[in-house]
């Protein structure tokens, strides 16, 4: 296992630590419950926005909060949904006149736990509502889930409700928004090989030379096939395929797309992957607003990328162009 690791159960609090070292005027990291929250939070002048999920996604969860974006994160261990008691003492902290809005990934495990969580802190008084991101059109079901995956498109549902909520949106309105901005959200992922969690020590899965996984989870989870390795051209092209034909999207339409790295992609080769992305888009009338290429939502030191289109309106643009500061960059 070739990783800077110490305690591989230590994994995510010494990297939660190190981000919060990082970014001392503007993060507080809570250890008990690998809470990562904005120094500032909460206010009552806003809706507190939390999300959870697994480690290993880097950038998502944790590096993404900040204003006008998360207020909070607490993940779990790597690629495991947090404890219920992380979530439930999160919702507390995060206790807002306004709200909290838990943002969850259809995973099971995740599911569960922001369930069980708001029921207590609905007991505490505490209002609660839930979104549920699942923006993957690999599969219908996966062991993990029951329905559609939530997958890199979450950046863009924590985006826009980061936005509202920082101009004093309510809560309802909120909801209203994310599943709104989930609707019109697609994603589509391909892995060139496996990755390593430090608890494991070896590989997730195993891939012969030259075959890559479409429809990859970001957990490792199979996709829709694997197939022998192809050119840049046919990955793009199985990836426009899947996720233009859900929507669908078509001539005319305004898109945000985002080609993300899982972890193990060198940038150049994303930007490759965008740029015929772009052009693919353009022959078929569709419009690029708003692009985005890099990490997003990673597995670990996969190798691999996935494509997100949304489709916009005039809102949604402005949501997406409302300033944001996070420890990861700098909308």
């Amino acid at each position: 296992m070739r990783k800077f690791v110490n305690d591989p159960k230590q994994f995510a609090p010494e990297m939660l630590k190190g981000i919060a070292l990082a970014n001392p005027a503007e993060l507080r990291y809570v250890p008990e419950y690998n809470l990562i929250m904005r120094a500032d939070a909460p206010s009552d002048r806003k809706v507190s926005i939390v999300q959870g999920s697994g480690s290993g996604h880097e950038p998502a969860h944790v590096m993404l909060v900040g204003k006008g974006m998360l207020d909070a994160a607490c993940p779990g261990d790597v690629f495991s949904a947090p404890p219920v008691d992380y979530v439930y003492e999160t919702t507390k902290l995060m206790k807002s006149e306004k709200g909290v809005l838990h943002l969850v990934n259809n995973y099971t495990g995740d599911r569960l736990a922001f369930e069980m969580a708001r029921e207590m802190a609905e007991a505490d008084g505490i209002r609660v509502e839930t979104l549920i991101i699942d923006d993957d059109v690999a599969v219908k079901d996966s062991n993990y889930t029951v329905g559609r995956r939530g997958v890199a498109g979450n950046f863009f549902v924590m985006k826009a409700v980061g936005a509202a909520a920082e101009s004093g949106a309510d809560l309802e309105a909120l909801v209203a928004l994310g599943k709104r901005v989930n609707s019109v959200t697609r994603t589509m992922g391909i892995a060139l090989s496996s990755c390593t969690p430090p608890a494991k020590g070896s590989p997730l899965f195993q891939m012969a030379e030259g075959e890559m996984e479409v429809g990859i989870g970001i957990h490792g989870e199979p996709g829709r096939r694997r197939v022998k390795q192809g050119t840049a051209n046919e990955v793009v092209s199985l990836l426009l395929e899947a996720v233009v034909t859900d929507l669908p999207f078509g001539s005319g339409d305004r898109v945000a797309l985002m080609i993300n790295g899982l972890g193990g992609t060198p940038i150049g080769e994303l930007y490759l992957l965008y740029g015929i992305a772009h052009q693919r888009l353009a022959a078929q009338g569709i419009q690029v607003a708003r692009s985005y290429v890099g990490e997003y939502c990673t597995s670990l030191e996969m190798a691999g990328a996935s494509l997100t289109l949304v489709k916009l309106d005039d809102e949604l643009m402005n949501l997406l162009l409302a300033p944001a500061v996070i420890p990861y960059r700098v909308f």
